[in-house]
């Protein structure tokens, strides 16, 4: 059940990540007053191991609070999967993904957890809404970067206040950013890795701007300003196959062996015939779906021998060593730049 408040309960910001569950009992929206009226909202733990939101609004919160400053603009602050939170985990096994819940998807199973997203969207569509700010980390090297579902000016302007790194995504569906971005500019932060101090800092300074914005800019940021990629297809391990992160070239017996340092890869333009895996059997082992749910494994990848390639030049994201994100997950995302899109000014 979703609990509403308008205030911060004593001691919360004194709390990490895992000592949320025993203070707020689940997940819980709070809204807090500011100078400038609709609010900013932001979440927060969609994964529970993804810590750098909780940390960075709590000691923003904290600064605030400090110097009995009222907010530069009202703040509607969502925190998610407090009880994978407690544990340390993305997910717990009984649970569906946070942010594969949200309405808007055409996969609405009615669990408890769509329903929490479908109220917490009613909610913030009745009280009004300036902009929203899902922040997230990686478990793999990835850069800091924006995530956006629309290309309108007002959406590229919040992700470029984050980074000049872009990514443009439809699926998959589910999301936060999906779901709030049919009332109000959206965008999802990927922060680094959750242990990473200058993420926190990061993630401060942008949210403490966006609580300090007035309105957005009418114009389209210049293609100088940005890199746009757009994600064209997500690859998943097949279930029925395991699979591991060879060290130092060394190999076990796993139906796929991906290299130690694989993650590395990320955000970097691969050509056509880079290595991306050994198998031990005639089986790829991979599978790579498009925006619109097509198989397009063929597309990407082939096999010479017992090697998995890339079948043509293609640039991935969020590629990690972590087995039990990529079961929950996927292996990684793939993509193309889109910087065509923006030309002078003009979409």
């Amino acid at each position: 059940m979703l609990r509403e408040i308008d205030h911060i309960p004593e001691g919360l910001l004194q709390l990490d990540a895992s000592q949320l569950a025993s203070a707020l009992g689940g997940p819980t929206l709070i809204h807090l007053p500011g100078r400038r009226e609709p609010a900013l909202f932001v979440s927060v733990l969609m994964h529970g191991n993804e810590t750098t939101g909780w940390e960075a609004i709590r000691r923003l919160l904290q600064r605030y609070d400090a110097a009995a400053g009222e907010l530069p603009r009202a703040l509607s602050l969502f925190i998610g999967n407090v009880a994978a939170a407690a544990q340390g985990l993305r997910r717990l096994d009984t649970q569906p993904d946070y942010n594969r819940v949200w309405p808007g998807c055409e996969d609405s199973s009615g669990t408890p957890e769509h329903r929490l997203m479908e109220q917490v969207i009613a909610i913030m569509q009745a009280r009004g809404v300036f902009a929203s700010v899902d922040v997230h980390n990686n478990t793999g090297l990835n850069p800091h970067y924006g995530c956006i579902n629309v290309i309108d000016h007002r959406f590229l302007h919040l992700a470029s206040l984050f980074s000049r790194t872009v990514v443009y995504f439809t699926r998959p569906c589910g999301v936060q950013s999906l779901a709030m971005s049919k009332l109000c500019p959206a965008v999802t932060l990927e922060c680094g890795k959750p242990d990473q101090s200058h993420g926190v800092e990061h993630a401060i300074e942008y949210l403490n701007a966006c609580l300090h914005l007035a309105a957005f800019p009418q114009h389209v940021p210049s293609s100088h300003d940005i890199d746009l990629f757009h994600t064209v297809a997500v690859v998943k391990v097949d279930e029925s196959c395991d699979f591991g992160f060879a060290e130092d070239g060394v190999t076990a017996d796993w139906d796929i062996s991906f290299a130690g340092d694989l993650d590395q890869l990320n955000f970097r333009e691969l050509s056509a015939g880079t290595h991306i895996a050994r198998v031990r059997s005639n089986s790829l082992g991979l599978q790579a779906r498009d925006e619109l749910g097509r198989d397009v494994t063929a597309r990407y990848f082939e096999m010479e021998g017992e090697e998995v390639l890339l079948a043509t030049a293609a640039m991935p994201s969020m590629l990690t060593r972590d087995v039990r994100v990529i079961r929950q997950d996927c292996f990684c995302y793939l993509m193309e730049r889109y910087d065509e899109h923006l030309q002078d000014g003009e979409l």
